[in-house]
């Protein structure tokens, strides 16, 4: 295959990747609003709801590798139409847990939908598979920018879903869900239709070299990762830049909404906050991938140490301020972006290519897992002392990343 029918699949490739990313992240984007007011109201318990929310990250942590393990041996045609699809089945049993009351299928239902979240970001992934080393950051945060229409529209379902209930007796949350579980439908049949040929078995083709091929099935997914980060220097830096920027993000901005309310402000005020927060963590995106296939990826992670830092520095030195605590979320999703976003991209082009997608879907699991694990630690911690000492602490939580960031890289690291 020449350079000129690889572009062109690549193309295609981010075409339907793209578009299936719209219409998919619209059923997630459901889960964090809509989804904790739902399993609020079935558990009438706000630490059930908690509990229940928590599911669906668990979700995507628990789902991740095997999702990865399944592009390997499949493809990302398969792997991705198959989360997609798994994902819809959990909305679509939220809608019988909302209508009814029923908690099992609440909880089992939320824990599928993490699919679309482990899914969506083997996407990302996905659209590196074909990329020259000189793009891969950019079509990477390409992907991550078009979930930026899903996202923001999956918490406003609910204005359609009461059009739903109107016409038809559905509980507005039951309505919310019936329409995320017709997106991620649509997204998974995006997939399974168009991506042809598949990008991953493609790559896997153009690059197979006999005498260094291991087949896939020889090691497991959690050995193949483990065994990556053992021998990969650069996946390992990868890795930390991954999990300490979403670590902190999820910390924050898990603690922000309470921390505004306790200080007067209003629930309009919260949401604005963290609208302009996820706009922060997507839109700017393409800049980010820009960024990082032109000056590098090392380069491109100091800034977002440097953005993060200043977020710590708006909201810890006043977190009283309703305007200084909205500054430091919109810079905290910043920064997560380009410490993200070039951390993914980086990952994406020293891993082993053999072992791409389980290892890439391991890096997933454990990114949601930390989330999970941050969300999970932040709110003992903040009422045990303060928003400033959170602050202070997310800060020490990048010193690993500031220090690996820093050190002078050896000649054959000098790209990344």
């Amino acid at each position: 295959m020449n350079e000129l029918t690889r572009s062109k699949v690549q193309q295609r490739t981010l075409w339907v990747l793209a578009v299936s990313q719209v219409f998919g992240t619209i059923g997630v984007g459901v889960a964090p609003s809509i989804g904790i007011l739902l399993a609020e109201e079935v558990t009438s318990s706000q630490a059930w709801a908690g509990l229940a929310r928590t599911a669906s990250t668990l979700g995507a942590a628990l789902l991740g590798l095997p999702l990865g393990n399944l592009a390997a041996r499949y493809g990302r045609r398969i792997a991705l139409s198959s989360g997609w699809w798994l994902a819809a089945v959990g909305a679509l049993l939220l809608v019988p847990a909302a209508q009814f009351h029923l908690v099992i299928p609440l909880f089992v239902g939320l824990l599928l939908i993490g699919a679309g979240s482990a899914i969506s970001l083997q996407a990302r992934f996905a659209a590196t598979d074909l990329a020259t080393d000189e793009r891969k950051g950019r079509s990477l945060s390409l992907i991550v920018w078009v979930g930026t229409i899903g996202t923001v529209l999956g918490p406003n379902l609910g204005i359609p879903a009461q059009q739903i209930g109107a016409a038809t007796g559905l509980h507005v949350y039951a309505g919310a869900f019936l329409i995320a579980g017709i997106a991620m439908v649509l997204a998974g049949v995006l997939v399974f239709s168009l991506m042809r040929p598949d990008p991953l078995l493609l790559a896997q083709q153009l690059e197979r070299d006999v005498e260094a091929a291991v087949p896939v099935r020889q090691r497991g997914g959690i050995q193949r990762f483990v065994a990556e980060l053992r021998t990969n220097k650069r996946a390992r830096y990868a890795v930390v830049a991954i999990l300490s920027a979403q670590v902190v993000m999820v910390a924050i901005m898990t603690m922000t909404p309470i921390h505004l309310t306790h200080h007067g402000g209003s629930v309009s005020l919260v949401g604005v906050t963290i609208s302009l927060h996820i706009l922060g963590m997507y839109v700017l995106a393409p800049v980010v991938g820009y960024v990082a296939d032109r000056w590098g990826y090392r380069f491109s992670i100091a800034i977002g140490l440097v953005i993060f830092a200043g977020s710590f520095l708006a909201g810890g030195a006043h977190p009283q301020n309703m305007g200084w605590i909205m500054i430091s979320l919109i810079l905290l999703g910043v920064g997560w972006s380009f410490i993200n976003v070039s951390g993914s991209a980086l990952f994406a082009r020293v891993i082993t290519k053999q072992d791409r997608a389980s290892v890439q879907g391991g890096v997933d699991a454990l990114s949601n897992l930390s989330g999970a694990t941050a969300a999970f630690a932040a709110g003992p911690l903040m009422a045990v002392s303060s928003f400033s000492v959170l602050t202070i602490i997310a800060g020490i939580v990048l010193i690993p990343l500031a220090w690996m960031t820093v050190l002078p890289p050896k000649a054959e690291e000098l790209k990344g």
